[in-house]
Order: C-alpha cells, then structure tokens, then sequence
C-alpha cells in the first residue's frame, strides 16, 4: 500500500508531518493493505491565515484494486485530529463497502 501526502501552502508538509499520516493511515487500514494499492492524503487549512474552528481538512482517497476509489473527508481544529478522523471514516467506509461484496457472494 503506497501512501501519497499532499498539502496546501498553509500547511507545513513536514516530514515528521508525512511520518505521522503514514502511521496512522497504515495502523488504520492494516486489515486491508493486500487490497489497497494507494492511498492519497490530501491536507489543508481552509482559512489560511486566519483563525477558525475546525478549519483544518484532510481528504483521503483509497484505491482499491479492481473498485472506484473511496473518499472521505473529515474537518477538525488541527492537522493530527482531522487525519485521524479521516483514517477512521476511511476504514468503516471501506469496510462497509467490502462487506457488501462479501454479502453478495
């Protein structure tokens, strides 16, 4: 599972930033890394400058081989709460969706 993290000109794209999404998204979707190819991290701060509850944004896009590609996006008051909010969102989405497949069979 390759993990892609993008960010906006207001958010500083550290790479302690990058190290922190790719152990949450892994910790996250573990259970299905054999069925994800990538995962793309988008993140940014809605207001810039300015201060704003929760005006931080992480959108996450996960391909799965062989599906359309799932994202969620999760909003929240600093970078680490809204990657972890995507993660989750992220995970119960995907497995929902998998679920569904597995029913069908």
């Amino acid at each position: 599972m390759q993990i892609q993290t993008n960010t906006d000109h207001n958010v500083d794209g550290t790479e302690a930033l990058g190290a922190h999404v790719r152990e949450v998204v892994e910790a996250a979707l573990s259970q299905y890394a054999d069925r994800i190819t990538r995962v793309e991290v988008h993140l940014s701060d809605e207001n810039g400058a300015k201060r704003g509850e929760n005006d931080k944004r992480c959108m996450m896009e996960a391909r799965l081989a062989g599906r359309q590609p799932t994202v969620v996006t999760c909003n929240a008051g600093t970078v680490h709460q809204a990657v972890a909010g995507a993660a989750d969102k992220l995970h119960r989405s995907i497995e929902s969706a998998l679920g569904r497949v597995s029913d069908l069979r």
